[in-house]
């Protein structure tokens, strides 16, 4: 799991509540109030009730339109946290024409090569990503990594972040070589910048780390997963999610060579801090909850992984909606394990519900609906159907061959 730092989620939050301090608002008791809702809109979001937090993201929208007009920076901002939520919940849809809208605002009141300006085109590169449109996410990355270098100079973590985040674009795309020199970029001026011990260290350390996993270079990987646990541990303290995530990271290293005794306990000591410290019912617990499952899957432990599966996915229609693609995760992972005990029926239920969240949130042609109709032709083969297998992998190959 690639990680997604706490201290980046706070920094764009930081960057765009940054606004509401400018000397430009009459109206100084609905300008608190607006402060007041982003506030506990960045709160819901970091808690993962994001139901919740597009309520107040909507309220700081409407009273900050209200007052403002429809033009000004407060605006841009409600607007940029609202899309926040709806991409959380996979709602790419709504988010993309708030972000267009904020980006709009800001280069209407602001200079060209405001670092805001870099932000709002970093939130939609990164929801262009999440979409599978990445030559639409690249040039707005580069774009955003121009002017941060810009105005900010190459040595700035502002600098760093653009370049993680386009490395992370090309790391998609399985264009390593291309990842490599900007996530080393990326950890170099962190640690210039920052300090060696830096949690933000940290999560370039894991990024790096997870391309050396992606291309088989365990060796490489572990050290890496190694120190970056190391810093998190010494700076946050043992029980902040994000040792629970180094942990998930360093047991699927693990689980990807075959070490399964070791990846076990590292498995469910993430799973715990996770619970205690972000809640039962946090989508990040689905998540570990989910990588638990699967190693107990790969071992043949089917009893055990199916709970497991059954309240990962739970969650995550309790806090995503029946609709999120990390639902169709879910679906499609519950499917594997049911193929896997030939339980077929089953499995062909949910993967066809999978397939069908997929094509509804990311379009039919992204890379996620070739890997789910992969996975019904295979189902298709094990039943003899072997017609509708071939049909559906043409057209997951036909997928696989738009270039992006």
């Amino acid at each position: 799991m690639r990680s997604i730092s706490m201290q980046n989620l706070l920094r764009i939050l930081a960057i765009l509540a940054a606004f509401l301090l400018l000397p430009v608002f009459p109206a100084q008791a609905q300008e608190a109030e607006v402060k007041r809702l982003l506030q506990e809109t960045g709160t819901l979001y970091r808690q993962g009730n994001y139901d919740q937090g597009v309520i107040f993201a909507q309220k700081a929208l409407s009273l900050a339109e209200k007052t403002f007009g429809p033009d000004r920076p407060i605006v841009a901002t409600s607007l940029n946290n609202l899309a926040l939520l709806y991409v959380a919940q996979g709602q790419y849809a709504q988010a993309e024409p708030l972000y267009k809208r904020s980006l709009a605002i800001y280069e209407k009141n602001l200079v060209p090569n405001h670092p805001a300006v870099a932000q709002s085109l970093n939130n939609l590169a990164g929801l262009y990503k999440a979409q599978g449109q990445y030559a639409q996410a690249e040039v707005l990355y580069q774009r955003s990594l121009a002017i941060r270098e810009n105005v900010l100079g190459p040595d700035h973590p502002h600098v760093a972040q653009s370049l993680n985040n386009l490395a992370e674009l090309y790391q998609t795309r399985g264009q390593y070589a291309q990842a490599e020199p900007l996530y080393k970029r990326s950890l170099e001026i962190k640690e210039r910048a920052l300090g060696p011990d830096h949690s933000d260290v940290a999560t370039g350390l894991n990024n790096l780390a997870e391309l050396y996993k992606d291309q088989g270079n365990y060796a490489h990987a572990e050290p890496l997963f190694k120190r970056s646990l190391t810093i998190r541990d010494k700076v946050l303290g043992p029980d902040h999610p994000e040792v629970a995530q180094s942990l998930n990271n360093l047991a699927g290293l693990y689980k990807a060579q075959g070490q399964y005794a070791q990846a076990e306990p590292l498995f469910k000591r993430s799973l715990v801090i996770m619970e205690k410290g972000l809640g039962p019912n946090h989508p990040h617990v689905a998540t570990g909850l989910n990588n638990l499952a699967e190693l107990y899957q790969t071992r043949g432990q089917y009893a055990q992984a199916e709970p497991l599966y059954k309240r990962s996915l739970a969650i995550r229609e309790k806090m995503l909606g029946v609709d999120h693609p990390h639902v169709a995760t879910g679906l499609n992972n519950l499917a594997g394990l049911y193929q896997a005990q030939g339980q077929y029926a089953l499995a062909e239920r949910l993967l066809k519900r999978a397939l069908g969240i997929w094509e509804k949130t990311l379009g039919q042609n992204h890379p996620d609906v070739a890997v789910a109709l992969e996975n019904m032709a295979a189902l298709y083969r094990k039943t003899n159907r072997e017609a509708e297998a071939v049909e559906l992998e043409k057209r997951a190959a036909a997928i696989k061959a738009i270039k992006r």
